[in-house]
């Protein structure tokens, strides 16, 4: 089989060690194997580096195993032409028991061509991409408060949400705060009801007419404060997300122009897409900056 790579390694990655797997020529003929053991300490994987490259190492292949190949794809990706590879395409070989020969397979088929590498972005997408994931679950987060809210209220009897449509907007969130406060009389609270939520005051009123014992505001209070904590780290993502995406602006502005989606604007793209519609924001970890064909980031 014609060899492809002379100088190559495979590891076998794992959360505290990686096994490397030095493949180069041997001057008296064949291929001289090397194997060595590291932690995944920075300054481990630093250590790594160094023994590849005094092998005069060009290639690099690790699997795909969980997160644990972030660390050293960050440290190697600067030296070698580093592949990162999806686990289901070289585990149909039975017999590798050992991380020994996960790491001499690795290298084997990567010294014959036979790996196929996953799509790996540039660094500052999936650093652009990391914010927008982690914005993504503090929204699912939110989403999670506002349901138990919800919750709370019906089990106090107040039928907020089925008189207006956003419980948590301007007027949802000016009564519930009167009922955290202790105010018991529905028609105060539904006359803190603004602009066209003013037309419903009689039927606010009958909605908040409900049996809230003091458990029920402690447990309201508890919960707005997380929403309002959540809120508070949604914008500051936005804040990120926005100076993260200022060298993709001309691409921001491509995807701005697709029917349905518009630019993230904070708080409402975290309530208005439940028909469907997308934002930028969502769109950021797609179109060349998500993931590979291989199901790989």
């Amino acid at each position: 089989m014609e060899v492809v790579y002379t100088h190559c390694a495979g590891l076998d990655v794992h959360k505290k060690t990686v096994v490397a797997c030095c493949l180069t020529p041997d001057p008296q003929g064949g291929w001289k194997k090397e194997i060595k053991s590291f932690g995944t300490m920075t300054c481990e994987l630093l250590q790594l580096s160094d023994w590849l490259q005094a092998r005069e190492c060009t290639h690099v292949a690790m699997e795909s195993t969980g997160e644990y190949w972030k660390p050293v794809y960050n440290i190697l990706e600067a030296n070698f032409e580093t592949l990162l590879v999806n686990a289901g395409h070289i585990k149909n070989v039975p017999g590798r028991k050992t991380d020994v020969r996960d790491a001499q397979w690795i290298a084997e088929l990567l010294q014959h061509g036979l790996l196929r590498p996953s799509f790996i972005p540039p660094v500052n997408v999936r650093e652009l991409r990391d914010l927008v994931r982690h914005r993504s679950n503090f929204v699912r987060e939110r989403a999670t408060v506002v349901n138990r809210v919800q919750k709370v209220l019906e089990g106090a009897n107040i039928k907020l949400a089925c008189v207006a449509t956003d419980v948590l907007g301007v007027s949802g969130r000016a009564m519930l705060n009167a009922l955290c406060a202790g105010d018991t009389d529905p028609a105060v609270m539904a006359e803190l009801a603004k602009g066209r939520m003013r037309t419903k005051r009689e039927l606010l009123a009958r909605a908040l007419d409900g049996r809230v014992k003091p458990h029920h505001r402690f447990v309201l209070t508890e919960l707005l404060c997380q929403i309002d904590s959540l809120d508070e780290t949604i914008a500051r993502f936005d804040e990120q997300v926005a100076a993260y995406c200022a060298p993709f602006d001309e691409a921001v502005a491509l995807l701005d122009t697709i029917p349905g989606v518009g630019r993230s604007d904070g708080a409402t793209d975290r309530e208005r897409n439940r028909d469907g519609y997308g934002t930028v924001s969502q769109c950021a970890p797609f179109g060349g900056m998500g993931r590979g064909g291989s199901g790989q980031p």
